[in-house]
């Protein structure tokens, strides 16, 4: 491998590292009579609320939707270590300096990050869909934005990576680069 593309892939095995420090995803709740907002924040091992979680939890009570309970979602209590394994390989590939190591690593990593996503999606579809028909409010089964924006009731709901969300996506484009660079390099 070229210099460079091991320097690559080590910034992005350091960058990996980011999300045992950071939180990578973020739900935002707007409404008149929450002024100050409320927020949802999505770590790679917990799930915590601006200012409560448990302030979210009430409101979803409203419209029948189960709490968020972060000790109910599996994949919280074992993402963080794949995502160590990544960094741990990363800097691995970057030492060693084999090509085949730098595609395995990267495809593995991408294939990772597309699951992460899908299972992230599912949970809120989850969380959207399967409404207790006795709440005292009524709403039709909905999905809950993954990136972007949803107008709820007087709800509007914006969802966004935050810094180690960014962090996880330059990993994978610098990743990328250094797996084109090394395809040039043929």
């Amino acid at each position: 491998m070229k210099k460079i593309s091991r320097i690559l892939v080590a910034v992005a095995s350091v960058l990996i590292g980011a999300i045992f420090i950071f939180p990578l995803w973020r739900i935002d709740l707007q409404a008149p009579q929450y002024p100050e907002g409320l927020s949802v924040l999505i770590w790679v091992n917990k799930v915590t609320g601006i200012p409560k979680l448990e302030i979210v939890n009430d409101l979803n009570h409203y419209i029948g939707m189960q709490p968020i309970n972060p000790d109910s979602i599996p994949e919280l209590k074992w993402f963080w270590m794949v995502f160590l394994a990544f960094l741990i390989f990363g800097l691995i590939v970057a030492a060693v300096g084999k090509k085949i190591l730098l595609y395995f690593w990267f495809v593995l990593y991408a294939l990772f990050g597309i699951y992460a996503l899908y299972v992230f999606w599912k949970w809120e579809y989850e969380y959207g869909h399967n409404l207790d028909p006795h709440a005292p409010l009524t709403v039709d089964p909905f999905q809950p934005p993954l990136l972007g924006k949803l107008k709820m009731m007087n709800f509007t709901v914006i969802a966004y990576p935050v810094l180690g969300g960014w962090a996880l996506i330059l990993a994978g484009i610098l990743g990328f680069v250094a797996v084109i660079l090394e395809l040039k390099n043929k």
